[in-house]
């Protein structure tokens, strides 16, 4: 089981993270509470180790754009939230996430017909923000599915959710944001309570 620590946004916590064994950080670019510039995250990935998995996460970006902050910030993958088109996801040469938000089997389906290195599974999108609304999905929609090494579950996991959640789901890798913060910010308790619960790991 690998997690992504999602909403990163100062180097303690990124560091903290990779202490408690989180396998990628991701860095959210795209208008959010978690937004951060592409200079703090220059910052923050300078003070990581090298072969940290670090990703991107944007929303309907312009490719230019998107290549320029890979680049800038040494990122090692990227995520696509928005309206993304399978030829614009073939546009990068680093591994790419993209992102479906689930209401039914209809959903899963079109998700599966993007040949891309990692699809991630999130709930409907809020009001105002793309992802990290800390609602769940169905997660029996995609209990049947095959193969699932390059499948992301993401969308209101919590401590006291995930090991359900990967008894019914059973992804390869889970994504999680808010379900690791107090009062909107990162927690570094939460992030290891719950990175050993999806691991397996006993308290």
């Amino acid at each position: 089981m690998k997690v992504k620590i999602c909403g990163i946004q100062d180097e303690k916590i990124a560091l903290q993270a990779l202490e408690y064994g989180a396998d990628f950080l991701g860095f959210v670019f795209a208008k959010s509470k978690r937004q951060v510039s592409i200079e703090t995250v220059k910052k923050i990935v300078e003070k990581l180790p090298s072969e940290t998995l670090t990703v991107g996460v944007f929303v309907n970006e312009k490719i230019e754009i998107v290549n320029e902050i890979i680049i800038k910030c040494n990122l090692k993958m990227v995520q696509f939230h928005g309206e993304e088109t399978f030829e614009y996801c073939s546009s990068f040469s680093i591994p790419v996430i993209k992102a479906f938000q689930i209401h039914s089997n209809e959903d899963i389906k079109r998700a599966l017909e993007f040949n891309v290195d990692y699809l991630l599974f999130d709930s409907p999108a809020g009001p105002i923000y793309q992802g990290g609304n800390g609602t769940t999905f169905d997660w029996g929609l995609i209990e049947n599915l095959g193969k699932k090494d390059n499948i992301i579950l993401a969308g209101g996991l919590n401590s006291e959710n995930i090991e359900h959640a990967l008894k019914i789901a059973s992804p390869q890798i889970v994504d999680i944001s808010s379900g690791v913060e107090t009062n909107g910010m990162k927690d570094p308790s939460k992030i290891k309570t719950f990175i050993k619960k999806a691991k397996g790991m006993k308290e």
